[in-house]
């Protein structure tokens, strides 16, 4: 890609493969994580692990937004979606492995319907948002109104918007790390956030990504060049949902606890900030601006400050007006315009 994309606040290197300096940044990184549960408190590692859950889910809206151009608001119903196939799978059979891997796969065979009747039925991107936001709020009436005792699966009662209490933990252990206790869900939703991290990162540097990041630029050059558009933004449309429903089941893991503001119209409005705060022209900004509005928020209501979302509001604008490409991609901008050419890393 050409030097236009960086002035854009794109990635220019998205279609290349990772350099050593990245991988040894991402390995320093992994490796500063796992100390947290030797030196950090149960409080901080509660924080730390709804932190890395929630950042996958804002990494499926920051890939299919940021790389792909497709802003959906429909990464909460696929978050919903994995945290109520965890719950009910696992509470009807006992079999929590099987119902962790459904939690994925059910957001996904969601994705490719309703993908598919949007792709290939050529809806414009702004009515594409606005039906993920029309099926959002859909999911959520829906679910709330499920109070009755006759609203039941299998054995299990929906509860409407009291939700589903009581979602079994993984009944497993990994060396000396039990998968059940508050160190063994952060030390799994570290592990995922890497495996998708890294995951998303070679698949844009494979031909199938660079089609993507190329669809994102100019959809209409790509299909001269033979590639269905179509095709392309309906699997990008599958993979973030299946990323955004193994947000869901960790979650449902995390609070042991599934209820209908999984599919708020708030919580999408979150990822959306989330996104736009760190930037989403990298995959490193969905993760930043999750740490970094959810710190604040946390803190905000430690502070006994009224109107959170007032002032979370008014931190978007300016966010908005002062760092348009987000903080992440503004730093990194920054220190290439003071560093020696090719010495980036």
């Amino acid at each position: 890609m050409n030097g236009s994309t960086v002035s854009m606040g794109f990635d220019a290197h998205a279609g290349l493969s990772p350099r050593r300096s990245w991988w040894s940044a991402v390995v320093v990184c992994f490796l500063l994580m796992l100390a947290v549960p030797v030196y950090g408190d149960m409080a901080l590692q509660l924080d730390l692990s709804l932190v890395l859950i929630l950042s996958l889910l804002a990494l499926s809206m920051g890939f299919l937004w940021g790389y792909v151009g497709i802003l959906s608001f429909g990464q909460t119903i696929f978050f919903g979606l994995g945290g109520y196939t965890y719950a009910l799978f696992s509470l009807n059979t006992d079999m929590a492995a099987t119902a962790f891997v459904l939690a994925v796969i059910v957001p996904m065979l969601f994705a490719l319907v309703l993908g598919y009747f949007m792709m290939f039925g050529r809806i414009s991107d702004i009515y594409l948002s606005v039906i993920t936001l029309v099926v959002t709020l859909i999911f959520e009436k829906a679910v709330r109104s499920t109070s009755g005792p006759e609203y039941v699966i299998g054995t299990v009662r929906l509860n409407g918007q009291n939700g589903i209490p009581g979602v079994p933990s993984l009944p497993f252990q990994i060396g000396p790390i039990d998968l059940q206790g508050i160190d063994g869900i952060f030390y799994l939703a570290l592990f995922f956030l890497l495996v998708v991290y890294v995951g998303i990162r070679l698949f844009l540097a494979s031909t199938t990504g660079r089609v993507l990041v190329g669809l994102r630029e100019n959809e209409s050059r790509m299909e001269l060049l033979g590639y269905d558009s179509r095709l392309y933004k309906l699997l990008a449309f599958v993979i973030a949902g299946g990323i955004a429903g193994l947000a869901g089941g960790l979650y449902a893991l995390w609070g042991n606890f599934v209820g209908p503001e999984m599919f708020g119209l708030n919580q999408a409005a979150m990822v959306v900030i989330w996104v736009i705060v760190g930037g989403r022209s990298t995959l490193l900004g969905p993760v930043i601006g999750t740490l970094l509005i959810q710190y604040l928020t946390t803190w905000l209501g430690t502070a006994g400050v009224g109107q959170v979302t007032l002032f979370l509001g008014f931190i978007l604008i300016l966010c908005v007006l002062l760092l348009p490409q987000g903080i992440v991609p503004t730093v990194r901008n920054a220190i290439r315009r003071v560093m020696p050419k090719g010495q980036e890393g």
